[in-house]
């Protein structure tokens, strides 16, 4: 569990003056989702330090002001990168700082809101090297009339223009790699390599810290590993009203007593959904339901093909494509199996740890982060790509006595709880904001260093 008493509390040494907000039509898009107004910090009086206590002699203290954490990614849809942000507005918020966001907006900007943090809406979701550019300016300005401290970048395109505008002012910059990305190009790993260029560089598994020191050149010390974690508080089977599950029974049509195999995921070719519905059809029961869970997102061509693969072997009754489900720990309650059948290694494999701690068998493919998710006795693990080895694992599963599943159960919910909570990982990237903040307010006071390049 996190510490709920932590606080990112300092005592920086007097800031710089900071410029009253514009009135520029720049300026003020910087704050459309959330007015700039007034700076949330208490400047300290530059007149009052200078002088001394008549009694004592000292200078009076510098009272302490809540540090300022600015979070920037392209936008705030669906996602693990978004939900991650929203999780750490939370946190931040409780470890009494300033949590701010900056994005192009979208679905959870209510829920960035709603836990206390400030959304700023810019247009960062471009990869165009002249509008990153001005993003960096809109940045460096939203820096210095929000007194942020601390800047973290969690996506490539907007990580440069964060690079660039947290350079400008001084401040510390942490980055989030979440993964592989495409590297067979010099100028794409080149793209890639500002994930790698921040003070601290949080990898999101042992694979990822590994993919990075194989591929890219770091400092050994400024690499941290903070796993992605499951909230608890909703992922929790004890916690899920049989009325929920019914309703989502009733609502995808599903019959009484029948097995449920679900794999949750956008629909994408390497999310895997090909290779499960050839393992069913080699696994070879109508007796069973399959839930390939999420939205195609306008990948049109790809549902089509996978409408003609279900058809081909004669699957019409077992394969069910549904959109995005708004309730997944009701839909976890009903699968029997969660398959996690990705032909690309998973920087992490949030479906793999949730699906565990809902108590609930796992199959995933054998490489990225399911190998350090999964525990030989709460999943198997099959070779990527593999229908022949998935109808097996599917098949053993399915075998699996009360007794068995409930003993799984106990040691996956376990394995979660240890290791995989949204608490830890909130706790362990506090940790590393905490230091970093130590060591900058230790060795000089944020300065403009010049314009935003």
């Amino acid at each position: 569990m996190a510490d709920k008493s932590k606080t990112l509390h300092h005592t920086p040494p007097p800031h710089e003056p900071v410029p009253a907000p514009s009135s520029s039509p720049s300026a003020a898009k910087a704050g459309s989702a959330t007015k700039t107004g007034p700076s949330p910090q208490e400047k300290p009086s530059q007149k009052k330090t200078k002088k001394t206590s008549a009694k004592t002699g000292a200078a009076p203290a510098i009272k302490k002001r809540k540090p300022v954490i600015l979070q920037i990614l392209p936008e705030l849809n669906t996602g693990g990168v978004e939900r991650g942000t929203v999780e750490m507005t939370e946190a931040i918020v409780k470890a009494e700082a300033v949590a701010l966001v900056a994005s192009a907006g979208g679905a959870l900007v209510h829920d960035v809101q709603r836990f206390g943090g400030r959304h700023f809406e810019l247009p960062l979701k471009t990869k165009n090297i002249l509008r990153m550019r001005a993003n960096a300016r809109r940045l460096r300005r939203l820096i210095r009339e929000q007194e942020v401290d601390l800047v973290h970048a969690r996506s490539r395109a907007p990580a440069w223009s964060a690079l660039w505008a947290a350079r400008a002012t001084g401040r510390p910059f942490v980055t989030t790699f979440h993964g592989t990305y495409n590297i067979n190009a010099p100028l794409k790993r080149f793209y890639n390599s500002v994930m790698t260029r921040g003070d601290r560089v949080i990898a999101i598994s042992d694979f990822i810290a590994q993919h990075i020191r194989d591929h890219y050149q770091i400092d050994e010390s400024v690499l941290r590993i903070v796993p992605r974690g499951v909230d608890m508080a909703i992922f929790d089977p004890e916690r899920t009203t049989a009325s929920r599950m019914v309703s989502l029974a009733e609502k995808w049509r599903l019959p009484d007593g029948v097995p449920v195999i679900m794999l949750p995921g956008r629909l994408t070719g390497w999310k895997g959904q090909t290779v499960l519905i050839e393992a069913l059809a080699k696994l070879g029961r109508q007796d069973v339901r399959c839930l390939l869970l999420g939205s195609d997102q306008g990948r049109v061509r790809y549902r089509q093909k996978l409408d003609a693969l279900i058809q081909k072997h004669n699957l019409g009754a077992v394969v069910h494509i549904l959109e995005d489900c708004k309730d997944m720990p009701a839909a976890y309650m009903l699968a029997d199996i969660v398959v996690s059948a990705s032909t690309d290694p998973e920087g992490f494999g949030r479906v793999m740890a949730e699906g565990q701690a809902m108590g609930k068998p796992v199959i995933a493919s054998d490489h990225g982060g399911a190998k350090e998710i999964l525990l030989p006795d709460t999943g198997w693990l099959v070779p990527p790509g593999d229908p022949a080895a998935l109808a097996e694992a599917l098949d053993t599963a399915l075998r699996l006595t009360i007794p068995a599943r409930e003993t799984l159960a106990k040691k996956a919910i376990a394995n979660v709880k240890n290791r995989f909570t949204k608490d830890l990982m909130c706790e362990r990237t506090l940790d590393v904001y905490e230091d970093l903040l130590k060591d900058y307010w230790s060795t000089k006071p944020p300065k403009d260093e010049g314009k935003a390049r």
